[in-house]
This record gives C-alpha cells, structure tokens and sequence, in this order.
C-alpha cells in the first residue's frame, strides 16, 4: 500500500492547517445528503399569489450548476458543516458568515482573486498563503482565515462560494429560517423585492432570509434559488424556451 503526501488540512480554533499522509485506494464515508423538504401554502395577497404562481410551476425548475458560481457539492457541504460546528462551539457563527460574506464580495468583484482560487498550476500552499493574505486584508477572522487556508490547502480553493453559500444556509436554519438566493435582472424595489421573498417563504413554509443580487443578462423578472432548485421566472429563460420550440418545430 503506498502512501500520497498531499495537503490535507484540519480546522481548528488552536492551530493553523496541518499535513498528513494518507493511504491511496482508501475507504471513504459518504456524507449524506441533507433532505429539502417545500411545502406549498398559498399566499395571501393577489401580488403574491402572482409571484407564488411563477415559484410553484416544477416545469421551471432547472439545475443550478450552469446558472450560478458556487452550487454547493458534497465536498463543499462536508466543509460548511466542520466550519459550522466549530463556529458554533466557540459562539462565532455571526463572526464567521460575516467572514464569508466579505470573501463573497471579494471574490464577485475580483476576476484576479477567482483565477488564483481555480487555477490548477498554483501550488496549493502557496495558493493557501495568497488566499489568507487576502482575507487578512478583508478583515476575516482568525477562524476565518484558517478555513480558507485550510479549504485552499485542500486543493478546494474553487468551491469557497460553495462553501459560504452551505455556510450560510446552516446559519440561517438555526435560525429557523431558510437561505434563499434570488437574482434579479435589475434592481428591485421594496415591494417587489417583498413580494418575491413572501411568495417563496410561504412556498417553503419558513421564515426566508433572501440574498438579493442584480444580472442583467436575465433581461427581466428574476431567478430564486433555495438549496439545490431553482426557479427560474426570467425573460431570458422564456426566450430560451421558444427558441427551443422554433428548432423543434
């Protein structure tokens, strides 16, 4: 049986990331996934119920995978849930979402920063090194700095958004809300931005805690995610649809 050095980080609130060997060809525990469950309550006003239609037709839904930078994997999971435990064991679960959201941001307005996390020619460590320099700058925490050197580490530097998106859906279970993400192809007012977030609140039967953020190649309406689905009311997606149709016909 051989032996692979490779990078493999551990978290932890006393020591910075760590190295050990492990045996290739090994035996892996599966993660299991966790389970949506959507419930669907109608909605109250005539704007919502008009919102609540477009979040219900299951024929809109699509994967996520192509549409949005960070679908979370299972890998991406296994690492929200660590940083999520040990956040929560030493009460730094706010401390950390803020973390993750300044990275967030960081990342969406970098392309310089995206090329460095997903470039497969830089050596993990120093990628380690480069990533942590910049969330130092950020003002991430001590555990936060760790979990990205760790993840980078890891060779997992890609799946960072990933991971703050799971990150931030554990927070807000418990809560006792759900996270959902909604684009928008522009810049929602109050009350449509309200309408939307009632609609798909009513739709999951929890309280939502929407993160709302402008695409203007959606051309108009919006695109929610909630987990693993997504729903997909654009002008963009419809026009789509009849292009399809046309070839077909």
């Amino acid at each position: 049986m051989s032996l692979i050095r490779r990078p493999y980080a551990r978290l932890s609130s006393r020591n910075a990331p760590c190295y050990f060997a492990r045996a290739s060809g090994g035996p892996r525990r599966r993660a299991q996934r966790p389970r949506w469950r959507l419930g669907f309550p109608q909605a109250a006003s005539s704007k919502q119920r008009a919102v609540q239609r477009i979040v219900s037709r299951e024929s809109s839904e699509t994967g996520v995978a192509d549409r949005f930078d960070g679908e979370v994997s299972e890998a991406a999971g296994r690492y929200a849930r660590a940083v999520f435990d040990l956040a929560k064991d030493t009460k730094q679960l706010e401390a950390v979402e803020q973390d993750f959201a300044k990275f967030a941001a960081a990342w969406k307005e970098s392309a310089d920063l995206r090329d460095v996390a997903r470039s497969p020619l830089i050596d993990p460590v120093e990628k380690s090194k480069a990533l942590v320099a910049v969330a130092e700058k950020l003002g991430v925490s001590d555990l936060g700095r760790k979990t990205i050197g760790a993840v980078a580490q890891n060779r997992r530097a890609a799946e960072l958004p990933a991971i703050a998106s799971a990150y931030r859906a554990l927070v807000a279970r418990e809560r006792g809300a759900r996270q959902v993400e909604v684009v928008f192809a522009r810049q929602p007012g109050e009350q449509e931005k309200n309408a939307v977030v009632a609609a798909l609140g009513e739709k999951l039967g929890a309280k939502v805690e929407a993160e709302i953020s402008v695409d203007e190649s959606l051309i108009g309406g919006f695109v929610a995610r909630v987990g693993s689905r997504q729903f997909d009311a654009s002008v963009k997606a419809k026009l789509d649809a009849l292009r399809l149709a046309l070839k077909s016909a």
